[in-house]
């Protein structure tokens, strides 16, 4: 499947198209001799100039987030979005694009699903991508910036997928096939709240849900929309793992999340998600 991604992909320095050169290294090349190497991890990074101001989620933080979700803690959300794509990836030359793939267990479960359907991956976060890369061998994991114009073809995927993850629209809109689908997954007011309470993270606000829709009136219709909970018992070095893995990992080292949590051993809370799903294009009014 990954000559059909690579076919979608667009040099990020002349917007030339890719070939995969496959001899002493991997490597994506572009006819005006632009070249990028595959890390011995089999992820490339596209990233060129001054990089991103982005802020890269840590290698400590992305182990937390490969052993909590290894464990299928989140296995009910993978299902889910897995469903909302299936239908759009049931022929040969589909292609699905995960912006902010991370450690690349939503993709993989979507690719389960959707034998037939090729991959792109996309994060700013290498250590993310070093294990999304061994775990969806088959897609073209990227280190890019979700805020930068895409490295990819017009109208090239079928579907968007974005798990708490930046948002782009109007680069969603553009690399979206007509009648193409964007799947969206943020999380509802009162997610993790008990853990939330002990551990320094931040709460969601309210509105969110209709933040999200305003972003993206102009670019898509909504079309679907449900909300998913999920309820945990965590024990031990789970509680910190979560609470670790996420933005709160960003501001606190896991040595003062461990001190906030107050030696907790075990902890009842609820994960509480909005799935969204959109058609590109607006409203007919």
């Amino acid at each position: 499947m990954l000559p059909d991604a690579v076919a979608a992909l667009r040099c990020p320095v002349c917007s030339g198209t890719f070939v995969l050169d496959h001899q002493a290294q991997l490597t994506l090349k572009c006819p005006t001799g632009h070249a990028f190497d595959a890390a011995k991890q089999g992820y490339f990074n596209l990233l060129t100039g001054k990089g991103t101001v982005f802020e890269s989620d840590s290698a400590q933080m992305v182990a937390a987030r490969q052993k909590f979700l290894d464990a299928g803690r989140y296995a009910p959300l993978e299902e889910a979005v897995a469903r909302l794509a299936r239908d759009f990836l049931d022929r040969p030359g589909s292609l699905v694009l995960d912006a902010g793939t991370g450690t690349g267990h939503y993709l993989r479960t979507v690719l389960n699903a959707s034998p037939k359907a090729a991959a792109i991956g996309l994060d700013i976060s290498k250590f993310a991508l070093r294990r999304a890369a061994r775990l969806n061998p088959e897609a073209a994991n990227l280190v890019w910036d979700l805020w930068r114009p895409l490295p990819m073809a017009d109208d090239a995927v079928d579907v968007v997928m974005v798990v708490f993850a930046p948002r782009n629209p109007a680069e969603f809109a553009r690399v979206l096939r007509p009648g193409g689908t964007l799947i969206v997954v943020t999380p509802q007011p009162g997610h993790l709240a008990e853990l939330a309470s002990l551990g320094g993270m931040l709460r969601i606000e309210e509105g969110k849900a209709e933040r999200l829709a305003a972003t993206m009136s102009g670019y898509f219709t909504e079309v679907v929309e449900h909300t998913l909970d999920v309820p945990l018992v965590l024990s031990g070095s789970e509680i910190t793992d979560l609470a670790y893995m996420g933005p709160a990992g960003h501001h606190l080292r896991r040595e003062e999340i461990d001190v906030l949590l107050h030696g907790r051993a075990t902890l009842a809370t609820t994960a509480k998600f909005q799935l969204s799903a959109f058609t590109s294009g607006p409203p007919v009014s």
